[in-house]
């Protein structure tokens, strides 16, 4: 396309497409312009002349049910469009004020139900006048991305951390689903968890699949298909009812509330209020049975043993923790499933976001009850990962499910070392001593009064032991051993069994061992027989030998201290 220098040259584009196609009278093939980046200018010329000589085509609107060739959906025009000043709603308050949103939406704001039609609708404006009709189906946090932190401080009721993203997983009347992320904190937004809402403001952040976001789309099929038939524009632009099973979404788009205009109100949709899935409580027994299904699962358990132990609430960067769970189905004994577990492990991942009361809970060691919500089955494993909440047993009310709550009274018993016990689960083990890891074997002195093992020697005050956090000398220190011994154990007579001790095992092993002068003589403790111990199974190895290695744990104390007792229900 030749052109000379300065030479002007004006397109009248129709539809809200921002590509356009233009054909040139002499050309050998069309030209796709990309108008993204392009603005309106106001012609000099006198505007009578301009518009008989330029007429622009009649504007449609396109809509992207109509581009991918959606036929229930294509048919969504402005009749089945109400304005929002119409219905009663009920606002959330963010953090901006009410005069900075009504400075962009105006009232009579027009609702659509489709999220498709209001993505098509978004253009390259600053912001979206279109809100639409969802039901709120999850509130999750997410993982904050690099350089977006969530001002929280000043809003009462949140319980994430620090850097968070608020997530909304919705659906509307189609069953079309979007996850949109709150770039401000909302207070009482988890409130919105089961009720209809009206949604304006916001922008495209992605379009997910399940190849790109497995996670999302895991979660979004423990609520597929829906409990009610879907809606479906008719020919007479009338919404009809869905009356065959639809296929489950192949995509859906994550979406993020404009800061300043971003706003999600409650409405009274009682269609949209019976689209809403609750998680579908399990109990332990029935989970451990379909360990194989890909899905998403939500469990009451009490959690015995943790590792590893947090000892504090300040953590910049979250580790992989695994918990230990059981139930009263775990715990009932039944002499038909041979193979059905004590206990569960259950791994919370990096990705999963704990909030201060579950890091709360975890630090103290007792025995606490959590309500899992949408944690992953996957290859035989339970995980909390992205999108998996957590909540203490103070932040949830048991729910009339069918699982069965009841008290635990009985000491929890776990299972005994066997061929089918896995990693980074917990067992009991006995048996006698067969030998001694001398190369790890050590001892160290620490401090009587606060435990420091980082005890300083000082010549200038005849070797005495001086203690950094009492700031003062270690006249009686306690005497600490690092001992792991390899046990023949019945149950796993063709293995060796490798058990690193507790602090009391040690000393109750070598208690008739001792010497006059404290050293301790390995042949005394051979073919001593140790008592039953807790132990958890960090590693199996089948090569060059058949190897468990396991170390003895100290399971949550059932007794919490006296201000914070409580009956635990399961």
């Amino acid at each position: 396309m030749k052109m000379k220098e300065k030479k002007k040259l004006e397109i009248f584009a129709g539809g809200n497409s921002k590509r356009q196609k233009l054909i040139m009278p002499d050309g050998s093939c069309p030209i796709i312009l990309n108008a993204y980046f392009c603005q309106k200018l106001i012609a000099k010329e006198d505007s009578k002349t301009t518009h008989e000589m330029y007429t622009p085509l009649p504007r449609r609107n396109i809509t992207l049910a109509q581009i991918f060739h959606i036929k229930y959906l294509t048919n969504n025009l402005p009749k089945n469009q109400v304005v929002c000043s119409n219905l009663a709603t009920t606002s959330i308050d963010g953090s901006h004020g009410h005069e900075d949103r009504e400075q962009h939406l105006v009232a009579g704001t027009p609702l659509r139900n489709s999220l498709l039609d209001m993505v098509g609708s978004l253009g390259t404006a600053p912001w979206n006048r279109v809100g639409v009709r969802v039901v709120v189906q999850r509130v999750y946090s997410l993982p904050g991305r690099d350089g977006t932190m969530i001002q929280k401080r000043s809003l009462p009721g949140n319980t994430d951390l620090p850097g968070a993203r608020l997530c909304l997983l919705v659906q509307d009347a189609y069953g079309m689903f979007g996850e949109v992320h709150m770039e401000r904190a909302v207070s009482k937004i988890r409130q919105l968890e089961g009720k209809s809402c009206s949604l304006t403001g916001v922008k495209v952040l992605q379009k997910a699949t399940r190849v790109r976001t497995p996670g999302l789309f895991s979660l979004i099929d423990t609520l597929w298909p829906s409990v009610i038939p879907l809606k479906t524009p008719s020919q007479d632009q009338t919404c009809e009812e869905v009356k065959t099973n639809l296929p489950p979404p192949a995509f859906c788009y994550i979406l993020s509330a404009l800061p300043n205009v971003g706003q999600i109100d409650i409405i009274k949709d009682n269609f949209l209020l019976k689209l809403y899935q609750p998680p579908v409580l399990q109990c332990l027994r029935e989970i451990f049975q379909t360990l194989d299904v890909v899905a998403r699962c939500s469990f009451y358990a009490r959690v015995i043993y943790q590792r590893p132990q947090l000892k504090s609430l300040l953590l910049l960067e979250q580790r992989e923790i695994w918990l230990l769970v059981t139930d009263v189905t775990l715990q009932t004994k039944d002499e038909s499933e041979l193979h059905l577990p004590k206990t569960l492990p259950v791994c919370v991942t990096s990705s999963c976001v704990l909030g201060p009361e579950v890091l709360e809970a975890l630090t103290m060691a007792v025995p606490h009850t959590f309500l899992f919500r949408d944690a992953l089955r996957e290859q035989g494993q339970i995980m909390c990962v992205e999108r998996t909440i957590l909540l203490p047993e103070k932040l949830f009310v048991y729910e009339a499910s069918g699982v069965g709550s009841c008290e635990l009274t009985s000491p929890v018993m776990l299972d005994e070392l066997n061929a089918f016990t896995p990693i980074n689960s917990i067992c009991s083990v006995q048996g006698t001593v067969a030998g001694v890891d001398e190369s790890t074997a050590f001892s160290w002195p620490v401090c009587d009064q606060c435990g420091n093992g980082r005890l300083e020697q000082r010549p200038e005050d005849g070797g005495t032991l001086f203690c950094g956090d009492c700031l003062k000398m270690v006249t009686s220190p306690v005497l600490k051993r690092h001992l792991q011994v390899f046990l023949d154990c019945p149950s796993r007579s063709q293995c060796s069994v490798k058990v690193k001790l507790l602090q009391s095992s040690i000393s109750s092993l070598l208690r008739f061992a001792a010497h006059e002068d404290g050293s301790y003589e390995v042949k005394s403790i051979l073919g001593k027989e140790v008592k039953l111990l807790s132990c958890f199974v960090q590693s199996i190895t089948t090569y060059p030998t058949h190897c468990i290695r396991l170390e003895e744990v100290e399971l949550l104390c059932s007794e919490a201290p006296a201000d914070r007792r409580s009956t635990l229900h399961l």
